[in-house]
């Protein structure tokens, strides 16, 4: 790969968000490196300051509420070479005509995998635990017995089916690795080395809790449908912190009315809910606000992670995290 000394740079982004991107030691870091005019954000590509910026443009900088990656820009950053991605999924960013033109393309989805792999881990131990309806019991009660042994709770030998080998499947997996349980994963297009494969409706039959992982397609469309949720255990728990697309949420809000199942849901279909959804009241389903993803101080995680692939241009080597057209119908 060609060297791309000291590239001229923009970010493109919602303002808001390069702070916690970028703080201080990065923003050094990223001077040392390129060619950057920090104080400029780029939310729109027709502010009228960009004018003498994007013809001399050789790489992007892209975060959440970036503009649209069209032939437009094209025209008017005729030099543009690589498009750094500090956030997850790149499908609705890069138009056609960018791959067109043969762009780079890097996404710091592995730094953002982390937190969500952190959080589904969480929750998985805490649903094994009993912890979700304990605590509804005990907020109800407002009391419990010192000493008294919870006989259907505990993680040891607790199973667990993780849906999808996508990075953050792969690890969820490797985190629970250390922990006494009894792990398997259904993936029909990827194996994972000392990880049981099963098919998905014998996960489902068998597990005591269900992580969902996969990215969503037209294949995987409501996978978990009436008939797949009816095949989970009594008593099993449902964790969903890839997209809400992936589960039939009028079916499952139908099994949890029956009490037979519990579900922790960082993703919903819809998105947000409506506010009369069932699910805000219904005490075996856990909500929280599409937060497994990077929050707070994890920014500076994905900006790191851009910063390694900038770093990696400038010297000619290749870019570890590269996107491809090709990977699109596989990734979130």
């Amino acid at each position: 790969m060609p060297v791309l000394a000291r590239p001229k740079v923009l970010f493109a982004m919602r303002a808001e968000h390069l702070a916690m991107l970028f703080p201080a030691p990065l923003i050094q870091r990223l001077e040392r490196v390129a060619d950057i005019d920090v104080s400029l954000v780029a939310e729109r590509f027709d502010d009228p300051r960009l004018a003498q910026v994007l013809p001399e443009l050789d790489v992007l900088i892209t975060g959440w509420g970036c503009p649209p990656l069209d032939e437009a820009l094209l025209h008017e950053a005729p030099g543009l070479r690589a498009v750094l991605h500090a956030a997850g999924s790149v499908k609705s960013l890069i138009s056609p005509a960018l791959w067109e033109r043969g762009l780079l393309v890097s996404s710091a989805a592995d730094a953002n995998a982390m937190p969500v792999a952190e959080y589904s881990v969480s929750v998985i131990l805490l649903a094994g635990k009993g912890v979700f309806a304990l605590r509804e019991r005990y907020r109800r009660n407002r009391a419990f017995t010192i000493g008294e042994i919870e006989a259907a709770v505990g993680n040891y030998g607790r199973r667990v089916g993780v849906v999808g080998a996508s990075r953050i499947g792969r690890r969820v997996l490797e985190l629970l690795a250390p922990h006494d349980l009894d792990v398997c994963l259904y993936d029909p297009y990827t194996q994972v080395e000392g990880v049981r494969q099963v098919e998905l409706d014998e996960l489902l039959r068998t597990c005591d809790v269900v992580s969902l992982h996969a990215p969503e397609t037209d294949e995987t469309r409501h996978m978990l449908d009436r008939g797949r949720l009816a095949l989970m255990r009594d008593g099993a728990t449902l964790v969903n912190t890839a997209r809400g697309a992936l589960v039939d949420t009028g079916a499952l809000v139908e099994e949890l009315r029956t009490g037979r199942l519990s579900a922790v849901l960082d993703v919903t279909e819809p998105e947000p809910l409506p506010s009369d959804s069932p699910l805000f009241e219904l005490p075996n389903a856990f909500l929280t606000p599409h937060i497994a993803g990077s929050h707070g101080n994890e920014l500076a995680r994905m900006g790191a992670a851009v910063l390694d692939e900038l770093e990696r241009l400038a010297s000619g080597f290749p870019l570890a995290h590269q996107v491809t057209h090709d990977d699109l119908d596989r990734v979130a």
